[in-house]
């Protein structure tokens, strides 16, 4: 089951936002998340948050077209972007795409990043903004694009042990990849598909998509 995140970051709609939209069983705003999902045609079902900062006509709306609301107080030690994350957890989404959740203050958009990691979501959560997307590989991944994509492999937290990548320019075999260091940014797709595999770590990685979205496959 596919749920959706709409986080308050830069209003930058995912390139594929369409397939998801089609395919969502929930969406779950983050606070003012909810203005950018509004503006994207999506149904919202849960806002959750301390809601400092979604406004009073967007609240409106949202309350006649019979959405849910779930109020935390502000001297919480989660944000909202991951207490919308818990919730579709706990509803047993089993793919979670996060909107919205790149730009505007620096600690947020690492905080959002960092969220990947939470605990139960393993290599479920994709963030999409845009031309990005974002996410974790801690033993195999897949990524679907078109020749001259962009995929950035930086370890996080660690070392990055026995990292192999096929259908990528500048390939890597079993090779460690040291936490700290820029060599994994910028490997270019060679054609539809790439793929990463590691031994021990984990990578955060970024693909940019560079062709023009009728020319993929997905």
């Amino acid at each position: 089951m596919l749920g959706l995140v709409v986080s308050g970051g830069d209003f930058d709609p995912p390139r594929r936002l369409e397939q998801w939209a089609s395919r969502a069983a929930v969406v779950v705003a983050a606070d003012s998340g909810a203005e950018h999902a509004l503006r994207m045609g999506l149904p919202v079902h849960l806002v959750v948050g301390d809601l400092d900062s979604l406004s009073p006509e967007a609240q409106t709306q949202l309350q006649a077209a019979g959405t849910e609301f779930r109020t935390h107080r502000t001297d919480k030690d989660e944000t909202d972007t991951e207490l919308a994350l818990r919730e579709l957890m706990e509803r047993g989404c089993d793919q979670v795409i996060v909107l919205c959740a790149l730009g505007g203050r620096l600690d947020h958009t690492l905080a959002n990043v960092f969220l990947l990691a939470l605990p139960g979501l393993e290599d479920r959560a994709l963030i999409a903004s845009g031309d990005i997307e974002v996410r974790l590989v801690r033993r195999r991944s897949r990524f679907n694009g078109a020749a001259g994509d962009l995929l950035t492999l930086l370890p996080l937290g660690a070392d990055a042990l026995g990292v192999k990548t096929e259908g990528l320019a500048y390939p890597l075999n079993a090779e460690r990849l040291p936490a700290g260091y820029a060599r994994g940014v910028s490997n270019v797709f060679t054609g539809e598909a790439a793929e990463v595999s590691l031994t021990r770590g984990t990578l955060l990685a970024v693909h940019t998509r560079t062709a023009a979205p009728e020319a993929e496959e997905e």
